[in-house]
């Protein structure tokens, strides 16, 4: 295990496994199931990361995304080829958030929305910059976005 895992709560974390399986390549690796239906630990590994879930259990305090109305939380993978891992999560039935696109921080990166309202930010690195660089291009980034905030400061 990593020192840190993260632990997904799912309206349905049965579905979410064969989710994502289909859309990153999951294998499971353990389920506990407390009653019929209800996962209460399950284990998948993407990439070699470990990732824990469970269904939603509001006795427990353990609410997802859907009934929160979103999450502050996002996933982020890092993946050999950013456009074919995209393609793959959306053709599972995860929904374009942002496609695609080259980062000023130099990486190719996307996220989608997985169907449990679980965000994930799939990334590929296609160069590397300096923190001049970087931070050049944040600049940028901002004034195009937020032209009031980026000329106040």
């Amino acid at each position: 295990m990593n020192t840190i895992t993260p632990h997904l709560v799912c309206a349905g974390a049965a579905e979410a496994i064969e989710f994502y399986k289909k859309a990153f390549g999951a294998s499971e690796e353990s389920k506990l199931e407390m009653a019929p239906g209800m996962i209460a630990h399950a284990c998948v590994r993407i990439a070699g990361s470990a990732v824990f879930l469970m269904d939603e259990a509001p006795h427990w305090g353990a609410k997802g995304p859907k009934t929160l109305n979103g999450s502050p939380v996002s996933m982020h993978v890092y993946v050999p080829d950013v456009d074919a891992a995209f393609d793959k999560a959306v053709a599972a039935g995860a929904t374009v958030v942002m496609q695609p696109q080259d980062m000023f921080w130099g990486d190719r990166y996307g996220v989608v929305e997985d169907p449990f309202g679980h965000r994930w930010s799939l990334a590929t690195h296609v160069r590397d910059l300096t923190q001049a660089e970087i931070e050049r291009g944040a600049k940028t980034m901002m004034e195009q976005d937020c032209p009031s905030k980026a000329s106040a400061e």
